[in-house]
Protein backbone atom coordinates (compact mmCIF):
# COMPACT_ATOMS: atom_id res chain seq x y z
CA UNK A 1 0.00 0.00 0.00
CA UNK A 2 1.11 3.23 -1.17
CA UNK A 3 2.12 5.48 2.21
CA UNK A 4 1.07 9.30 1.66
CA UNK A 5 2.79 12.38 4.06
CA UNK A 6 0.60 13.50 6.60
CA UNK A 7 0.45 17.63 5.94
CA UNK A 8 -0.49 20.33 7.60
CA UNK A 9 -2.90 22.79 5.35
CA UNK A 10 -3.45 26.40 6.33
CA UNK A 11 -6.63 27.50 6.00
CA UNK A 12 -8.10 28.60 2.66
CA UNK A 13 -8.99 32.43 2.38
CA UNK A 14 -13.19 32.29 2.36
CA UNK A 15 -14.20 33.27 -1.09
CA UNK A 16 -15.44 36.68 -0.52
CA UNK A 17 -11.83 37.82 0.35
CA UNK A 18 -10.34 36.53 -2.75
CA UNK A 19 -9.34 39.07 -4.92
CA UNK A 20 -8.33 36.81 -7.59
CA UNK A 21 -11.73 35.17 -7.69
CA UNK A 22 -13.44 38.36 -7.07
CA UNK A 23 -12.19 39.76 -10.12
CA UNK A 24 -12.07 37.06 -12.48
CA UNK A 25 -14.92 35.62 -15.15
CA UNK A 26 -16.77 33.41 -12.64
CA UNK A 27 -16.91 36.34 -10.10
CA UNK A 28 -18.47 39.09 -12.48
CA UNK A 29 -22.42 38.45 -10.46
CA UNK A 30 -20.87 39.26 -7.12
CA UNK A 31 -19.36 42.13 -8.25
CA UNK A 32 -22.67 43.57 -10.38
CA UNK A 33 -24.95 42.51 -7.16
CA UNK A 34 -22.29 44.53 -4.99
CA UNK A 35 -22.91 48.13 -7.13
CA UNK A 36 -26.29 46.84 -6.48
CA UNK A 37 -26.20 46.28 -2.66
CA UNK A 38 -23.52 48.85 -1.76
CA UNK A 39 -25.26 51.62 -3.05
CA UNK A 40 -28.75 50.53 -0.95
CA UNK A 41 -26.85 50.25 2.16
CA UNK A 42 -25.35 53.45 2.00
CA UNK A 43 -28.32 55.48 0.81
CA UNK A 44 -30.68 53.95 3.59
CA UNK A 45 -27.93 54.55 6.74
CA UNK A 46 -28.21 58.15 5.20
CA UNK A 47 -31.69 58.54 4.97
CA UNK A 48 -32.16 59.40 1.37
CA UNK A 49 -35.15 59.09 0.80
CA UNK A 50 -35.74 60.74 -3.14
CA UNK A 51 -32.99 62.59 -5.15
CA UNK A 52 -33.28 64.85 -8.03
CA UNK A 53 -30.75 64.36 -10.69
CA UNK A 54 -28.86 66.35 -12.70
CA UNK A 55 -27.20 65.57 -15.94
CA UNK A 56 -24.99 67.50 -18.54
CA UNK A 57 -21.53 68.01 -19.95
CA UNK A 58 -18.37 67.58 -18.04
CA UNK A 59 -16.64 70.15 -20.34
CA UNK A 60 -19.04 73.14 -18.79
CA UNK A 61 -16.59 74.90 -16.99
CA UNK A 62 -16.69 77.60 -14.60
CA UNK A 63 -13.91 79.84 -14.92
CA UNK A 64 -14.05 79.98 -19.20
CA UNK A 65 -16.77 83.09 -19.98
CA UNK A 66 -15.85 82.51 -23.87
CA UNK A 67 -16.98 78.94 -23.95
CA UNK A 68 -20.80 78.28 -24.96
CA UNK A 69 -21.41 75.70 -21.85
CA UNK A 70 -20.41 78.41 -19.57
CA UNK A 71 -23.31 80.34 -18.30
CA UNK A 72 -25.13 76.57 -18.17
CA UNK A 73 -22.22 76.11 -15.21
CA UNK A 74 -23.90 78.81 -12.98
CA UNK A 75 -27.22 78.23 -13.55
CA UNK A 76 -26.99 74.24 -12.65
CA UNK A 77 -25.42 75.76 -9.83
CA UNK A 78 -28.03 78.29 -9.25
CA UNK A 79 -30.59 75.75 -9.44
CA UNK A 80 -29.47 73.30 -7.21
CA UNK A 81 -28.65 75.67 -4.91
CA UNK A 82 -32.24 76.58 -5.01
CA UNK A 83 -33.76 73.22 -4.56
CA UNK A 84 -31.32 72.46 -1.92
CA UNK A 85 -32.20 75.31 0.21
CA UNK A 86 -35.88 74.71 -0.60
CA UNK A 87 -35.93 70.86 0.40
CA UNK A 88 -33.79 71.53 3.60
CA UNK A 89 -36.88 73.43 5.01
CA UNK A 90 -39.07 70.00 4.30
CA UNK A 91 -40.07 66.86 6.68
CA UNK A 92 -38.16 64.82 7.61
CA UNK A 93 -35.11 67.22 7.13
CA UNK A 94 -32.77 66.99 4.09
CA UNK A 95 -33.79 63.51 3.13
CA UNK A 96 -35.74 64.57 0.22
CA UNK A 97 -34.79 66.06 -3.32
CA UNK A 98 -31.26 65.46 -2.61
CA UNK A 99 -29.01 66.38 -5.21
CA UNK A 100 -27.32 63.85 -7.45
CA UNK A 101 -24.66 63.70 -10.35
CA UNK A 102 -22.46 61.64 -11.64
CA UNK A 103 -20.25 62.69 -9.66
CA UNK A 104 -17.41 64.69 -12.45
CA UNK A 105 -16.62 67.83 -13.62
CA UNK A 106 -19.02 70.81 -15.54
CA UNK A 107 -22.40 70.71 -14.84
CA UNK A 108 -22.12 67.55 -12.72
CA UNK A 109 -19.75 69.50 -10.50
CA UNK A 110 -21.61 72.56 -11.01
CA UNK A 111 -24.69 71.05 -9.26
CA UNK A 112 -22.96 69.51 -6.46
CA UNK A 113 -21.65 72.73 -5.53
CA UNK A 114 -24.94 74.83 -5.47
CA UNK A 115 -26.11 72.24 -3.10
CA UNK A 116 -23.04 72.50 -0.92
CA UNK A 117 -24.09 76.18 -1.08
CA UNK A 118 -27.03 76.31 0.27
CA UNK A 119 -25.78 73.95 3.38
CA UNK A 120 -27.39 70.32 2.07
CA UNK A 121 -25.34 66.90 1.21
CA UNK A 122 -25.34 65.91 -2.09
CA UNK A 123 -24.35 62.69 -4.08
CA UNK A 124 -21.83 61.95 -6.82
CA UNK A 125 -22.48 58.71 -8.78
CA UNK A 126 -18.72 58.12 -10.78
CA UNK A 127 -17.97 55.60 -13.34
CA UNK A 128 -14.28 53.67 -13.55
CA UNK A 129 -12.87 54.60 -17.37
CA UNK A 130 -10.24 54.15 -19.03
CA UNK A 131 -8.87 58.39 -18.15
CA UNK A 132 -10.57 58.25 -15.13
CA UNK A 133 -13.17 61.24 -14.52
CA UNK A 134 -12.13 61.83 -10.89
CA UNK A 135 -14.67 63.38 -8.34
CA UNK A 136 -15.43 66.83 -8.03
CA UNK A 137 -14.68 68.27 -4.63
CA UNK A 138 -18.45 69.60 -3.74
CA UNK A 139 -19.85 65.78 -3.16
CA UNK A 140 -20.80 64.77 0.65
CA UNK A 141 -17.49 62.22 0.95
CA UNK A 142 -20.17 59.76 2.43
CA UNK A 143 -21.95 60.14 -0.51
CA UNK A 144 -18.89 59.41 -3.11
CA UNK A 145 -20.01 56.44 -5.03
CA UNK A 146 -17.88 54.84 -7.93
CA UNK A 147 -19.32 52.29 -10.49
CA UNK A 148 -17.80 49.79 -12.68
CA UNK A 149 -20.86 48.99 -14.61
CA UNK A 150 -22.53 51.55 -16.73
CA UNK A 151 -26.13 50.00 -16.34
CA UNK A 152 -25.31 49.85 -12.36
CA UNK A 153 -24.63 53.42 -12.43
CA UNK A 154 -27.71 54.17 -14.56
CA UNK A 155 -30.02 52.11 -12.03
CA UNK A 156 -28.91 54.00 -9.26
CA UNK A 157 -28.90 57.46 -10.63
CA UNK A 158 -32.32 57.26 -11.76
CA UNK A 159 -33.56 54.84 -8.83
CA UNK A 160 -34.61 57.46 -6.02
CA UNK A 161 -35.01 60.45 -8.58
CA UNK A 162 -37.88 62.21 -8.23
CA UNK A 163 -37.42 64.54 -11.17
CA UNK A 164 -34.01 64.57 -13.89
CA UNK A 165 -32.85 68.04 -15.76
CA UNK A 166 -30.84 67.42 -18.44
CA UNK A 167 -28.68 70.49 -19.38
CA UNK A 168 -27.05 70.94 -22.55
CA UNK A 169 -24.30 68.17 -23.01
CA UNK A 170 -22.75 65.16 -25.67
CA UNK A 171 -23.43 61.55 -25.96
CA UNK A 172 -23.20 61.03 -22.81
CA UNK A 173 -25.73 63.38 -21.97
CA UNK A 174 -27.87 62.41 -24.51
CA UNK A 175 -27.61 58.54 -23.76
CA UNK A 176 -29.13 58.84 -20.18
CA UNK A 177 -31.86 61.40 -21.43
CA UNK A 178 -33.29 58.90 -24.00
CA UNK A 179 -32.85 56.06 -21.74
CA UNK A 180 -35.13 58.27 -18.96
CA UNK A 181 -37.26 59.37 -21.84
CA UNK A 182 -38.04 55.72 -23.61
CA UNK A 183 -38.44 54.32 -19.66
CA UNK A 184 -41.56 56.72 -19.37
CA UNK A 185 -42.88 56.63 -23.23
CA UNK A 186 -42.63 52.73 -22.55
CA UNK A 187 -44.42 53.02 -19.53
CA UNK A 188 -41.85 51.21 -17.15
CA UNK A 189 -41.46 54.60 -15.20
CA UNK A 190 -44.79 56.17 -14.43
CA UNK A 191 -45.35 60.33 -15.30
CA UNK A 192 -46.40 60.53 -12.15
CA UNK A 193 -43.25 58.94 -10.05
CA UNK A 194 -41.17 61.30 -12.31
CA UNK A 195 -40.31 65.06 -13.74
CA UNK A 196 -38.45 64.93 -16.68
CA UNK A 197 -36.93 68.77 -17.57
CA UNK A 198 -34.98 69.06 -21.14
CA UNK A 199 -32.90 72.54 -20.18
CA UNK A 200 -32.05 75.28 -22.42
CA UNK A 201 -34.28 75.50 -25.13
CA UNK A 202 -31.61 77.45 -27.92
CA UNK A 203 -29.26 74.86 -27.08
CA UNK A 204 -31.84 71.49 -27.47
CA UNK A 205 -34.08 73.19 -30.92
CA UNK A 206 -30.27 73.00 -32.59
CA UNK A 207 -28.93 69.82 -31.30
CA UNK A 208 -32.37 67.56 -31.60
CA UNK A 209 -35.65 68.08 -33.88
CA UNK A 210 -38.17 66.15 -32.64
CA UNK A 211 -40.96 67.58 -34.72
CA UNK A 212 -39.49 65.72 -36.87
CA UNK A 213 -39.81 62.48 -35.27
CA UNK A 214 -43.55 63.25 -35.14
CA UNK A 215 -43.44 64.69 -38.48
CA UNK A 216 -42.01 61.33 -39.92
CA UNK A 217 -44.48 59.39 -37.51
CA UNK A 218 -41.60 57.80 -35.57
CA UNK A 219 -42.97 59.16 -32.04
CA UNK A 220 -46.84 60.20 -31.20
CA UNK A 221 -47.49 63.52 -31.05
CA UNK A 222 -48.22 63.31 -27.16
CA UNK A 223 -45.14 61.69 -26.76
CA UNK A 224 -43.35 65.23 -26.16
CA UNK A 225 -45.52 66.18 -23.69
CA UNK A 226 -43.33 63.15 -21.58
CA UNK A 227 -40.90 65.85 -21.00
CA UNK A 228 -40.29 70.01 -20.19
CA UNK A 229 -38.37 72.17 -21.57
CA UNK A 230 -37.13 75.39 -18.98
CA UNK A 231 -34.15 77.79 -19.95
CA UNK A 232 -33.58 79.45 -16.47
CA UNK A 233 -33.16 78.36 -12.61
CA UNK A 234 -36.22 80.31 -11.98
CA UNK A 235 -38.31 78.72 -14.61
CA UNK A 236 -36.92 75.43 -13.82
CA UNK A 237 -37.41 75.80 -9.81
CA UNK A 238 -40.89 77.02 -9.86
CA UNK A 239 -42.08 74.07 -11.54
CA UNK A 240 -40.63 71.80 -9.45
CA UNK A 241 -41.85 73.07 -6.52
CA UNK A 242 -45.38 72.90 -7.78
CA UNK A 243 -44.63 69.44 -8.90
CA UNK A 244 -42.55 67.42 -6.67
CA UNK A 245 -44.93 67.26 -3.61
CA UNK A 246 -47.57 65.81 -5.83
CA UNK A 247 -45.08 63.01 -7.10
CA UNK A 248 -45.75 59.54 -5.56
Amino acid sequence: MKKFESRKLEMPESPYRDLEFLESLEGRTLRILSEYVWPMARLEKLKVESTVLFLGSAKASPGSSDSVLHKYYWEAEELAYLITKWALNLKPKGRKYVVCTGGGPGIMEAANRGAVRAGGKTIGMNISLPQPQMPNPYITPELNFTFHYFFMRKFWLMYKAKAVIAFPGGFGTLDEFFEILTLLQTGKVSRKEVILILYGKDYWDKVINFQALVDFKAIMAEDLQLFTVCSSPEETFSLLKKKLPKMT
